[in-house]
């Protein structure tokens, strides 16, 4: 049977905890900075974990993560 390939896309989003659980960054931090507050900007630096709903969908597009 021939290796499952990675979808390389969500290989550059996401990385793997030690615990198996997918870490993401978060949205909304790259542009229109002015309207933002510092606080607001502040923890969109901080990197978060996906969600359940999510991670089934992305174990099929991470099969080695």
């Amino acid at each position: 049977m021939p290796k499952m390939k990675t979808r390389r896309a969500a290989a550059k989003r996401f990385s793997a905890t030690g615990t198996g659980k997918l870490k993401r960054n978060k949205a909304y931090a790259s542009h229109i900075l002015e309207t933002k507050s510092p606080k607001r900007k502040r923890n969109l630096r901080k990197a978060t974990v996906a969600t359940q709903a999510d991670c089934k969908r992305l174990k099929n597009c991470l099969p080695y993560l």
